[in-house]
């Protein structure tokens, strides 16, 4: 009966689970996955999901099908169980009848390489049980092994646990090639065995077999096989030129040291691995799924103990909330399957090919890496490694990776012994390259020759090829690119060429990355790496009014209408103290000066806030007004000072992009960086990384990333340093990049910012496995200690280049100067002042030169005559002037000083006296004298 999402419950996502009781891990795990479900909405969102879990005894059938019927009788959407190949038998059948969809996952819990299952196939043909750990692929990695070292006879020991069924198709494949292949077994009493055979054969036949132990593949557990390894070194049987191969899925890196050292020749391991563990942040999230951190963390020291087994349960588990999901968004939701496998009636449950189906269809990415089940009903997705000892007389005796092999690419690496140690004389490597500036660039090439390269990565070359004694031969890469991953696994670039053997070695500005160096070698780094800012320097604005930005807009308005606003208020308060005073003291003014002790502490005032003092100030409110005034000027021109040292200190600095932070702040320059390049890939996972605590990465991956980098980012270095120097760009890339295009601008224009710190280095990139790794890294090693590599680093990036990168950034005397521009529009108000002083006084001179033009004071006459338009006769005392009238006198200027007293007037004369105040100025007491004498 279908439903809709609306009307689900968590009750509908009830999952059984069946585990041996001996896997006492299975369900841990189990729990931990449903756990981890529950808190993350993105999958099942407020869903949950709801389990029942029976245990039975390891090898018992009967029992593993008696509890999955009690489970499809409670009601299950699916069936996820753990057990070995006879359960998982038994439960495919009663599963396949009952169409209950079951997950397997297969285990190995003595420690023996796991065999393969052999399943009843359906009657109907219709299998719901699938194989989430994938199918064994020991025997095609082993056989691929063997061929690669060239043996033609060797020796299988197997322990008695092991089924030996599973080695029938490699002993088929080693038929056809011709290889003599020998099989024993191995009992649990590693010892006896080889008591036996010295009780049993004769010397004769001990030297013959032991030389057929001098290739030998081992199929034991990790404690089996370092039992057998020292037996067969303590009774002389392994000899210094053996070569031993031990393959087991799961072994542990303390395991593989233990074998390596009770070894006494050539041991190579073979284990399945999952590459995807190494990046954290990679490892943490699924499909938008947090996983926990028991899981995430290595440092928590739980996935030590953890089986593969566990590994591929947790996914199951991932994999079946993801097929839930998928049937809501579907809308094709089927009742949980009620059944009881007793009765002959039952009939199969009517929605378990749809969610067979649903299952099928999905993909996951999980802690094993892919899973998925479109091949045959089982998850084809696995990848395995293969580790050998190292002899370098340098590095002593050592364990590395040499190969890897999955089942879709097969071997990528070497296997073959090469004991390079001092030289390679007489050795020609076919290396391929990139055009990176300083690192490698085309030379003048000669018509008919071939072609020459020159940087720093071709003079550590050519230093290496001078002390090893080895010749070389370059060509380019014809896709441009360095190397990155296909979705289908394959690589593009240099790296590609080296995965297909079609190169040595590789050399440019490539970095060393965890991804690369899990297809290729890498030597040690002579040159160490860190990204970059490139962008063109800032140009300093020609802007004559600096001076008006420390204020905003809207602050000087302010201020230029305070200014009005306290001179009018001054000017009120002071005709209202004028009258006051006049009508207090009967028409005679008050004392000029105060001596009062409010005035002496007005004084002290004043001078404390630099505005001296002013006699006139006698009212209370007056000084208030002032004093308000001058608090008010003292804190503008103080902020205003401190703002415009601010202001002039920033315009002068370079760029104000100087890190990853401040460049994901600002809004004028856009960035970028090379399509599918490594820098490409390192924002993208800082940028994706939920764990990042600092949104600085997420910010600048949304501006690299736009229109899936086609806006913003670049298709090759080249375009990115023109696009830059073009400016409004800033260009991410490899520092020692962006540094030598700074230094080697023409015109100067550009800048470099960016973080110092190295994470990470530039390295000689190798085929899987190369001899030539361990000789390449010694000695750069030696170069480095010599200084010979500082000296090369010198000459391509050398501190005073053709332009000054640290010119701009030291603090030089003269850097700190202002220059003209930066105070002219100072002068521009002066020089404006100067010239609006001159206009008025021109205008002034103009206006005074007729006095008829002269505002008419108001006449106090004698004779009560009208006033006239004053003659020559205008005598002017201060700012007094006297008038008369009636018979006019010659003009007599004051051509010496004035004796004493007033201006004696001729009798017959009309005075008229005028007072002339108009600037508000004190009354000068000539003046009042004046007035109290001539009226």
């Amino acid at each position: 009966k279908k439903i809709s999402a609306l009307q689900m419950t968590a009750c509908l996502y009830s999952t059984g689970a069946i585990f041996e009781e001996n896997a006492e891990r299975d369900n841990e795990i189990f729990q931990l996955a449903i756990s981890d479900l529950s808190l993350n909405d993105d999958i099942l969102q407020s869903e949950k999901i709801t389990h029942s879990v029976k245990l039975i005894e390891p090898n018992n059938p009967f029992q593993a099908v008696q509890e999955a019927c009690e489970l499809m009788n409670q009601g299950i959407l699916a069936l996820v169980t753990s057990t070995g190949c006879a359960a998982a038998s038994a439960l495919q059948s009663l599963t396949d009848a009952m169409h209950i969809p079951h997950l397997f996952i297969q285990r190995n819990g003595d420690g023996a390489p796991r065999t393969v299952c052999q399943l009843n196939p359906s009657p109907d043909g219709e299998s719901y049980t699938l194989a989430a750990r994938p199918p064994v692929r020991i025997s095609d990695v082993l056989l691929t092994v063997v061929s690669e070292l060239y043996w033609q006879k060797f020796i299988v020991f197997y322990e008695s646990d092991y089924d030996i069924r599973g080695l029938q198709t490699f002993m088929d494949q080693a038929s056809r090639l011709g290889l003599d292949v020998s099989l024993q077994r191995v009992d649990r009493n590693v010892s006896r065995v080889f008591t036996d055979l010295f009780n049993m054969m004769r010397t004769e036949e001990l030297n013959r077999y032991r030389d057929t132990l001098r290739r030998a593949v081992l199929l034991m557990s990790p404690r089996g096989a370092q039992v057998f390894i020292h037996q067969a070194v303590e009774t002389n049987l392994a000899s210094k030129d053996s070569h031993w191969v031990y393959a087991n899925e799961e072994v542990s890196d303390a395991d593989i040291m233990e074998l390596i050292y009770s070894s006494l020749g050539r041991m190579t391991i073979i284990r399945q691995i999952f590459p995807l563990w190494r990046d954290t942040s990679v490892r943490c999230m699924r499909n938008n799924h947090r996983i926990s951190s028991l899981l995430c963390d290595p440092q928590e020291g739980y996935l030590q103990s953890l089986e593969v087994s566990n590994l591929y349960l947790y996914d199951s588990v991932l994999m079946l909330a993801n097929a839930f999901y998928r049937k809501l968004e579907d809308r094709k939701w089927h009742s949980m399957a009620s059944l009881n496998c007793m009765r002959k009636s039952t009939k199969p449950w009517n929605g378990g090919w749809s969610m067979l189906d649903t299952i099928q269809k999905g993909r996951i990415s999980g802690l094993t890496g892919m899973m998925d089940f479109r091949a045959e009903g089982s998850n084809s997705h696995v990848q395995f490694e293969i580790l050998g000892t190292s002899y370098s007389e340098t590095f002593g005796k050592d364990v590395k990776r040499l190969a890897s092999w999955d089942s879709i690419r097969g071997l990528n690496g070497s296997l073959k012994e090469n004991r390079i140690e001092s030289g390679m004389q007489g050795v020609t490597l076919k290396i391929v390259t990139l055009l990176e500036e300083p690192f490698v660039m085309a030379a003048e090439n000669i018509l008919g020759q071939p072609n020459r390269y020159k940087g720093f990565s071709v003079d550590v070359l050519d230093a290496l090829a001078k002390i090893l004694g080895f010749k070389y031969d370059i060509y380019q890469v014809s896709d441009g690119k360095y190397g990155s991953a296909h979705p289908n696994g394959s690589w593009n670039g240099m790296i590609g060429e080296l995965i297909g053997k079609r190169a040595d070695l590789a050399i440019s500005a490539i970095t060393i990355t965890p991804e690369r160096e899990s297809v290729v070698d890498f030597s040690k780094r002579y040159l160490d790496y860190s990204v970059g800012i490139l962008m063109r320097k800032s140009e300093e604005k020609l802007n004559i009014f600096s001076l008006l930005a420390p204020f905003d807009l809207a602050v000087w308005a302010c201020i230029a209408a305070a200014i009005p606003v306290v001179g009018i208020m001054i000017f009120l308060l002071r005709r209202i103290q004028a009258v006051r005073c006049q009508n207090n003291t009967g028409g005679h003014p008050a004392p000029s000066v105060s001596t009062s002790l409010q005035s002496a502490i007005w004084i002290v005032y004043g001078a404390f806030v630099q505005q001296g003092s002013d006699s006139i100030l006698g009212s209370v409110a007056l000084r208030i007004v002032m004093g308000s005034w001058w608090l008010f000027t003292l804190i503008v021109c103080s902020s205003y000072t401190a703002n415009l040292a601010a202001y002039l200190t920033v315009s002068r600095m370079d760029n104000a992009v100087r890190s990853f932070q401040d460049l994901s702040k600002q809004v004028d320059l856009v960035y970028g960086t090379v399509r599918e390049s490594a820098v490409y890939e390192y924002f993208r996972a800082k940028g994706t990384n939920p764990l990042e605590q600092d949104n600085t990465f997420a910010e600048l991956w949304k501006v690299i990333n736009r229109n899936n980098g086609l806006e913003n980012s670049v298709s090759n270095p080249l375009d990115g340093i023109k696009k830059a120097k073009r400016g409004s760009y800033a260009f991410l890339w490899d520092m020692a990049v962006v540094e030598y295009a700074a230094l080697t601008d023409d015109d100067c224009t550009l800048t470099i910012a960016g973080n110092s710190i190295s994470t990470r280095g530039y390295g000689m990139a190798l085929q899987h496995g190369s001899p030539y790794r361990d000789l390449f890294s010694q000695k750069i090693l030696e170069l480095q200690e010599k200084g010979d590599l500082d000296i090369l680093k010198q000459k391509w990036w050398p501190k005073k280049g053709r332009c000054d990168l640290q010119s701009h950034a030291d603090a030089q005397p003269e850097g700190r100067a202002l220059h003209l521009h930066s105070f002219a529009g100072v002068f521009c108000i002066l020089a404006a002042g100067l010239l609006l002083a001159l206009l008025v006084a021109a205008l002034e001179t103009w206006w005074n030169s007729n006095p008829c033009r002269r505002k008419q004071p108001k006449e106090v006459t004698t004779d009560n005559s009208s006033a006239q338009c004053p003659g020559p006769g205008l005598l002017t005392q201060n700012r007094a002037m006297v008038a008369t009238t009636g018979p006019p006198a010659p003009p007599r200027p004051w051509s010496r000083p004035r004796p004493p007293g007033p201006p004696v007037l001729p009798r017959d004369a009309t005075a008229t006296l005028y007072f002339m105040d108009p600037a508000g100025a004190d009354t000068s007491p000539d003046l009042v004298e004046l007035q109290y004498t001539q009226l």
